[in-house]
This record gives structure tokens, C-alpha cells and sequence, in this order.
């Protein structure tokens, strides 16, 4: 089990109060949850009321929240929330189970592919002709790798994921539980004599920068041509889908069930909410935010806010939900 003394917690988040206490913190924990051994947080003013009723053994609080006579010890820092991460990841457990050997027997791989230093590579893994994985990568039981993909440097990546031909991905990468890279694009066409539809070949490819990550069931699908391209840092939730030709710049955000339809484009930093969809060829600027649940149907500019069904500047649609509550009392 780690273990921390108090003035030790302080030092590694630079709290910015001086803390000298010998009090052993063995994990992290909600306010409500926490236990005598354990640290907690407040990143927000309206949950400054339970540290009266919590048994934390101290509090990481965002500077700005004035909290008076505390019972516990306090440690301030300028972002409680990120404070926190680093605290998480001071605390966790190793992750991912073991690997017994680092190329299981029963994985089926190609002669010719390419395996860096420390590579690992579980159960029934299959990796095709002409694929390269970077060092210190580990690849899961049952994932497939298709031919002359190039995978980066200690990427993870998790069960039953599966990388189409001719995907690049970067370093440092997680793609969790059924990722799929590379399926085709959506793409019909009625045929002339009307007897059906006629599918679009999709010949391009997958490109992902460093630091991505992936959630369990996300796809991102290949380009007709040319390539559909994440770029560094971007971090993708469960159940989210990226479509053909489409171009997300650096350290994009999408939440869960959210989609973006074929040849979207997002500048850096853009953050999409839960459940919201991007119509086709759409622009969304840097810093952007679209609001969980909303369609974009229209280019939004860099640093603008939309919400809404479909999306409008966040406070003009903000307005009109007020102005149609007050009518419905009418």
C-alpha cells in the first residue's frame, strides 16, 4: 500500500499554505466517503458545506473558496481538480493485468512485421504483413492489427480493439476495450437505374498523434482519401464516432456519444459535450464548446459557445428556453 505524510502531499501538489504534519494519507476520496486516513477536495464554493460532516484527514481546496474555522487541515493550490490528478495517479495501483511472457504463443504474427524493444503482445493477438510497433508498446488479448499500420512508441492498447490496414498511430497512445480504427467511411449513392444503393470505395487512411486516447467502442473511421487525422492529445470518451475525412487539431475533447458526420474539422482545444452531433463539413474554431445534446448544423468561431437542438450561441439559446418557459405559464 503507498503511503504519504501530510507534508509530503503537500510538497508533491505545491500547496501554496505551509503544512508540516506527520499525518499518514494512505488514498484519495469523495467528500462524503472519505475516511480518516484518506485526503479529499473542493474545487467549487458549493461543496465547501460538508467539510462540517467529512472524515477526510485533510482537504486540497481551490484558491478563492474561503472556508472559516476549518476542524481539518487545508491545503491550498491553484487548481484543486488537477491537484487532485496528481494525487490519483500517486496513489494508484499498478494498472493492466501482467503479462506472463512478452509474445503470447498463441498470437499470429507476421514474419515480416517489426516488434520494438519490450514490446508485449497477448492472446491471440493478430498482426499482419509490413506493421511496425513502436518500443515498450503492449497489446491485449484478441486485439488485430491489419497490414502496414505503424504503431507508435508505449502505446496501450486494450481487448478486442481493432486497427484497420494502413493506420498510423503515434506514441504514447491508449485505445481502451473495441476501439475501431479505420472501418470504411459511411458513403452511398442511389443507383441510376434505382434498383438500390451503390457504396463508395474508401481508400484513404487513420492518422493519430501522440497522446491520444481512445474510450472502450469509439470509432474513427478512414478517409475516402487522403486521411482522417486526430491530432496530439486528444482525448475521445466511450461510444463516440468520427467519421471519414474528418481533421481534429491538437488536444480536442469529445464526451460520450457524441459524433462528428464526415470531413468535420476541429482547431485545437475544442470541446464537444455528451450526445451532441456535428453535421458534415462543418468548421468548429480553437477554444470552441458545444453543449451537451446539441446539433451543429453551422460553422462555429474560434472561442464561441453553442447549445441547443440546433445549436445557437449559448446565451441566445439560454434567452429563448426562458422566454418559452414563460410563455408555457401563460
Amino acid at each position: 500500500m503507498i503511503s504519504l505524510n501530510l507534508n509530503e502531499v503537500s510538497q508533491l501538489i505545491h500547496a501554496t499554505n505551509d503544512i508540516q504534519s506527520e499525518v499518514v494519507i494512505s488514498g484519495v476520496n469523495d467528500l462524503a466517503n472519505a475516511t480518516v486516513n484518506q485526503i479529499t477536495f473542493i474545487g467549487s464554493a458549493k461543496y465547501k458545506r460538508f467539510i462540517e460532516t467529512t472524515k477526510a484527514a485533510a482537504v486540497v481546496v481551490s484558491h478563492g473558496i474561503e472556508i472559516t474555522n476549518p476542524s481539518i487541515p487545508l491545503l491550498y493550490v491553484k487548481n484543486a481538480d488537477l491537484a487532485m490528478a496528481q494525487l490519483l495517479e500517486a496513489f494508484s495501483p499498478k494498472q493492466g493485468p501482467e503479462f506472463e511472457t512478452n509474445i503470447h504463443p498463441t498470437a499470429s504474427i507476421h514474419h515480416s512485421v517489426v516488434l520494438g524493444e519490450g514490446v508485449k503482445v497477448g492472446a491471440f493477438v493478430y498482426i499482419g504483413p509490413g506493421v511496425s510497433v513502436g518500443k515498450g508498446t503492449q497489446i491485449y488479448a484478441n486485439v488485430s492489427v491489419f497490414d502496414n499500420s505503424k504503431i507508435g512508441e508505449n502505446c496501450t492498447i486494450w481487448s478486442g480493439t481493432v486497427i484497420r490496414e494502413n493506420s498510423q498511430i503515434g506514441h504514447h497512445c491508449i485505445f481502451h476495450n473495441n476501439v475501431s480504427i479505420g472501418a470504411d467511411g459511411f458513403g452511398y449513392r442511389p443507383a441510376p437505374d434505382g434498383s438500390g444503393l451503390i457504396k463508395i470505395p474508401h481508400i484513404g487512411n487513420v492518422v493519430i498523434g501522440n497522446h491520444v486516447e481512445i474510450g472502450a467502442n469509439s470509432c474513427v473511421d478512414k478517409a475516402k482519401f487522403n486521411s482522417t487525422i486526430l491530432g496530439d492529445g486528444c482525448k475521445i470518451d466511450n461510444l463516440v464516432q468520427i467519421a471519414h475525412n474528418c481533421v481534429l487539431g491538437r488536444s480536442c475533447i469529445m464526451a460520450g456519444s457524441s459524433g462528428l458526420a464526415g470531413s468535420v474539422t476541429l482547431g485545437n482545444g475544442v470541446i464537444i459535450g455528451g450526445s451532441a452531433s456535428i453535421k458534415d463539413h462543418v468548421t468548429i474554431g480553437s477554444g470552441a464548446t458545444v453543449g451537451a445534446g446539441s446539433g451543429v448544423i453551422a460553422d462555429v468561431p474560434p472561442k464561441g459557445s453553442v447549445l441547443g437542438y440546433p445549436a445557437t450561441e449559448s446565451r441566445e439559446m439560454l434567452k429563448q428556453w426562458v422566454a418559452l418557459k414563460r410563455l408555457a405559464k401563460q
